[in-house]
């Protein structure tokens, strides 16, 4: 173990701001370093962390948090603000059940101002808390740190919009490093980071670099430094590369480019900012992965990590039975072999959703958006417009942003666009912020819609070619981590659609079970002889095998991980309705709560939908109505 022993000394950022600016570049080595060492013992985002440092530091040391507003954007890049903020000694526990969350998150820390875990919603957050301070009379300050690709969503820009035509004291921090998880993309990026191949970021940072060590001696010389580097990058390449007039048009007074790793400089800029009125945008530029070499060759495979060893990084196990994620990977491959018309969407999300060998072998049919989900569906469905076959991978969490668009631009036309929606129910480590706990309910309102939950890989394949063979709007859900398979075979067959199908029979108690519910409903029907039903279809509903369950059967239970308001359980009792049927039926899932983060096991366990759990609800529920 490294010895850290300023970083020691700094429990609270009162702490932080009691040490002599010269003593910041040690504390923030040290900081890198004990996030080196933590995250290697207890996985979690890496790279975009690392490259915050030295910025986390120079805001805590000037800002007088938490009475001054620290809001960080997605939040994936507060990791130094949780240990400079009396948490240091609870890193081991980040993203563990019981433990630190991976995103600020309010009821965790006074220090975190904004529960985050979407992109781009710091500018609102922080300017709704800047008016707020106006109107109640408080002199404290708001600063929002947005980067890893938030700018280029809409919200980001509704909020400039906003913010740039109100008398208000806010700071926006543009921590640009060109990443998400992937290298950034559009024309937003592009336009900062200049235009015909020159990029004055490589000129300011290769002049910085060289004079480091002179200026350093001089006295004065940072000020000086930093009125040259303004003058510099108004002249570098013309005004086409110059983002101050796209910000100054906001309304913002824009300052930098200003290196993100020089701490000192920092400081310095963020004390003159802190004196001035109005909207103020600082553009930092940073490094993905800064102080760690294989993360800095390798920021995309380093954005997120498990446990690894530091001198090694990440090691690549054995043969492991393939994620949901990976099956569908494959079969868009295989049917855009079969059909030109496939194009993929997705929303920033390449690595996560499983469009890396697309993308490689279909480049022309690769659409990243960037950090735009409405963007991405309303595309879609341009698209479809005009007799193309769209296919959006998305994450169910990211999925609800685009809501207004699934409804009016794809359903109200009933236009063919696949949802593949990814990290269903359950998410883990990464916890509420990205838990998809409600598109059975959000989805299965919706007309035209075909709703499909595989409960296997194989099942998998086989709902996207179903839905993806429809002339409608179409969803397939599925959940993170692994479908139990090890290989899945690469034909595009089909099922009937809206038919369930019959796993198990038992006596007494069926269970209709939707998606991933349905291996531990037959986990618990071999302990109580029960009888399961795949149903695999939410919508539309196999209303006779429901009819034929109904009749045969003494009691049902209906199985989901999503959220029992307006869920699949609740699409059975509306049938169920209809036939008249006065049946005792539970409903097993997603209780009216907030849910938590850590081992997706023990969240299912904690929620009653384990095998062990779900038996023993089963039979206290066929005891109470025998």
């Amino acid at each position: 173990m490294t010895t850290t022993p300023l970083l020691d000394t700094i429990d609270y950022p009162q702490d932080l701001r009691r040490l002599r600016e010269d003593q910041l570049p040690q504390l923030a080595a040290e900081l890198r370093t004990f996030l080196l060492e933590s995250i290697s013992q207890t996985g979690g985002h890496f790279a975009s962390n690392l490259g915050a440092v030295e910025l986390t530091v120079a805001l805590h040391y000037v800002y007088d948090t938490p009475n001054d507003h620290l809001i960080w954007d997605v939040g994936h890049q507060s990791y130094p603000h949780k240990v400079l903020t009396g948490r240091r000694n609870r890193m081991h526990t980040m993203r563990q059940y019981g433990g630190l969350a991976g995103f600020p998150k309010r009821s965790e820390s006074e220090y975190d101002d904004f529960g985050v875990g979407h992109s781009s919603t710091s500018i609102g957050a922080a300017l709704g808390m800047a008016v707020a301070d106006k109107l109640s009379g408080s002199p404290n300050r708001s600063v929002a740190v947005i980067g890893d690709g938030a700018m280029t969503a809409g919200q980001a820009f509704e909020a400039l919009n906003n913010a740039g035509d109100m008398d208000t004291d806010l700071l926006v921090i543009l921590n640009d490093n060109e990443m998400s998880i992937s290298p950034n993309v559009g024309a937003f990026p592009k336009y900062l980071a200049g235009s015909q191949g020159k990029d004055w970021r490589d000129t300011l940072r290769s002049i910085k670099h060289k004079s480091e060590k002179v200026l350093d001696k001089l006295p004065g010389a940072l000020h000086i430094a930093q009125k040259v580097e303004q003058r510099l990058k108004s002249v570098l390449d013309g005004s086409r590369i110059r983002p101050d007039s796209l910000f100054d048009n906001f309304g913002f007074t824009y300052t930098g480019p200003v290196d993100g790793h020089d701490v000192r400089q920092l400081v310095a800029v963020l004390k003159e900012m802190k004196q001035r009125k109005g909207p103020q945008l600082l553009h930092v530029l940073t490094q993905k992965g800064q102080g760690y070499k294989l993360a800095e060759n390798d920021p995309v495979g380093f954005h997120a990590v498990g446990k690894f060893n530091p001198d090694q990084g990440p090691v690549s196990g054995g043969a492991a039975p393939l994620s949901y994620t990976q099956i569908f990977g494959q079969w868009i491959c295989d049917q855009a072999a079969a059909d030109g018309k496939l194009v993929a969407i997705t929303p920033a999300m390449r690595e996560g959703s499983g469009l890396v060998e697309f993308e490689r072998r279909f480049p022309e049919r690769y659409f990243d958006v960037g950090i735009a989900e409405q963007h991405a569906v309303t595309f879609a469905a341009g698209l479809a417009c005009g007799n193309i076959k769209p296919v959006v991978a998305i994450y169910s969490t990211f999925l609800q942003r685009a809501y207004d668009q699934l409804v009016h631009d794809v359903a109200l036309q009933n236009l063919p666009v696949l949802f593949a929606i990814d990290r269903a129910g359950i998410v883990g480590a990464d916890g509420p912020t990205h838990a998809g706990a409600y598109d059975l309910s959000f989805l299965r309102c919706i007309p035209n819609m075909v709703l499909a939950a595989p409960s296997s890989g194989e099942e998998c394949r086989l709902l996207l070619s179903t839905c993806y063979a429809l002339d409608c709007p179409t969803a397939v859900r599925y959940p993170r981590g692994t479908s139990g398979s090890t290989a899945i075979g690469s034909g595009l067959d089909t099922v009937p659609v809206g038919k369930g199908v019959v796993r198990r029979q038992g006596r007494g108690t069926a269970v209709l079970a939707f998606g991933s519910m349905v291996q531990p409903a037959l986990r618990a029907a071999e302990q109580l002889d029960l009888t399961v039903a795949d149903m695999r279809f939410v919508k539309p509903l196999d209303e006779e095998l429901i009819a034929e369950l109904a009749d045969t059967h003494q009691r049902l239970v209906c199985i989901e991980e999503n959220a029992v308001q307006g869920g699949a359980g609740s699409a059975v009792l509306e049938v169920l309705a209809k036939q008249g049927c006065r049946l005792p039926v539970l409903l097993l899932g997603i209780e009216d709560i907030v849910t938590g983060h850590g081992d997706p096991a023990i969240l299912l366990d904690d929620l009653g939908l384990s095998a062990e759990k779900l038996a023993a609800r089963i039979e206290a529920f066929a005891q109470s109505v025998s």
